[in-house]
């Protein structure tokens, strides 16, 4: 894990890699708790006899539920110390080429595409976030994360 004392250094790393995430687990749990949460129902997610008879073989997570693992990733790839407070400001450019089967373990690589200076001594932070696959040939989300630090 990649470890940054303050937001400031990150100025320097733009076009770099801030870290790589352990692997996550995607199993049927997380996956039925997604879909309680979000009402999300759809048979490709919940049902395991349909849908091993349906286009994937297996349940699959819902790209949503992928998107939202960028927390707990980012966690798991690099720490942004000093400074009072990060948040959520948006995303850019979200895509799923590729399904999560049930049972999937995924990871992530982060990009540092852009640091802006906001005028009330924060930044502004856009982080492309590639999502793989254990075993996959291609990603399963990549997302441009919109943070700010303060």
């Amino acid at each position: 894990m990649r470890v940054f004392n303050h937001f400031t250094e990150l100025e320097s790393q733009v076009g770099q890699e801030l870290g790589v995430s352990e692997w996550v687990t995607v199993d049927q749990d997380r996956i039925n708790k997604f879909a309680e949460c979000t009402g999300d129902l759809q048979w490709i997610h919940v049902d395991a006899e349909r849908a091993a008879a349906g286009p994937f073989g297996t349940t699959i997570a819902h790209g949503f539920l992928t998107l939202s693992l960028l927390p707990v990733l980012t966690a798991k790839a690099y720490q942004i110390n000093g400074g009072k407070m990060g948040i959520n400001y948006g995303l850019e450019k979200v895509r799923f080429p590729s399904p999560v089967p049930v049972n999937s373990r995924v990871r992530a690589t982060f990009v540092l595409k852009e640091y802006k200076q906001l005028p009330d001594n924060g930044v502004q932070l856009t982080v492309q976030a590639t999502i793989e696959r254990e075993g996959g040939d291609k990603p399963v989300c990549v997302a441009e994360s919109v943070v700010r630090r303060y």
